[in-house]
């Protein structure tokens, strides 16, 4: 057992490849296939089914049943090991660095749509003011989204995500004319990520994307995860009891992942008392310890 703890925790520090950091870099998303082993995406799906349940009774679900809850990461403990799954968290730092933590997560259940949705235009960027209260061509990414795939969606028609490809790259996406029937087309190069349950995919903030309608007879069901600076605040409303058992478990490097400081220069990435970065912060302490900073990527120095 402590060996596989152990190598557990160097995958969770092993640098990702020159091919999947170019791939992202140019197409603004990555798949990653089997993300989650069969037994991790079953707790996963379980802890999503219990808030679900949770939400029903609560009447709180929307339209046709579906769910969007934000602030995943806190509904159960289940949710936790996402945090620095070893498969997906390299992609993280590798693209960040080491001052991140997630400032937005949810969980989204789409049962088959039961008619056709009203046509309206969904194409976006993440982020809201930020896409707007920089005057920048293009914009910093800023922040990168996991999405956790726990149901079938291998087929196109699904409710899979909708991305155009290297679009990370503008500021504006020109809207395609409505049909005859107000449905707007699809931007030409789009591509709809097909996924088997357990494979993730990350993206870059600014690519623009768009949800697509379930017309299938599978429920879709993930969680999303986005990661950004510790200087940029929470997306969601959330509230962390650190007196709690469930706060006082969590390693260091989650504790911090979750939002996380000593004092509020920690947030900045240094230290009032010495005035240079502070290598207490739990990641950074990590990829030191590994010889993992990189003084020629600014985000690692």
């Amino acid at each position: 057992m402590p060996d596989t703890l152990n190598q557990v925790a160097a995958d969770r520090f092993t640098p990702i490849d020159d091919a999947s950091h170019r791939t992202f870099a140019e197409q603004g998303y990555l798949l990653v296939r089997n993300a989650l082993d069969e037994p991790a995406r079953a707790r996963i799906e379980a802890a999503v089914d219990r808030v679900y349940e949770s939400e029903g009774r609560a009447g709180r679900l929307g339209e046709n049943g579906a769910m969007h809850v934000l602030g995943a990461t806190f509904r159960d403990d289940a949710f936790t090991e996402l945090l620095d799954l070893p498969t997906t968290f390299p992609h993280l730092w590798g693209h960040l660095g080491w001052n991140i933590y997630v400032h937005h997560s949810h969980i989204d259940v789409n049962p088959p749509a039961l008619e056709r949705p009203s046509p309206k235009w969904t194409w976006h960027q993440d982020g809201y003011r930020q896409n707007a209260d920089l005057e920048m061509e293009p914009r910093p990414m800023f922040s990168i989204k996991v999405a956790y795939v726990l149901s079938d969606l291998a087929d196109e028609g699904r409710g899979g995500t909708l991305v155009l490809p290297g679009s990370q790259r503008s500021n504006t996406l020109e809207r395609t004319e409505p049909g005859p029937d107000g449905v707007y087309p699809r931007p030409p190069g789009t591509v709809e990520i097909t996924a088997n349950p357990g494979d993730a995919f990350i993206f870059d903030r600014r690519l623009w994307h768009s949800r697509s309608a379930n017309q299938s007879t599978i429920t879709r069901k993930m969680v999303f995860l986005c990661y950004t600076y510790r200087w940029i605040r929470w997306r969601d409303d959330i509230a962390i009891d650190r007196h709690s058992a469930w706060w006082r478990s969590l390693s260091p490097l989650r504790r911090q992942l979750l939002g996380d400081g000593d004092e509020a220069a920690s947030h900045f990435g240094f230290t009032l008392e010495s005035g240079v970065w502070d290598d207490d912060i739990p990641l950074r302490a990590e990829l030191k310890q590994r010889g993992l900073l990189d003084r020629s990527r600014h985000y690692l120095r």
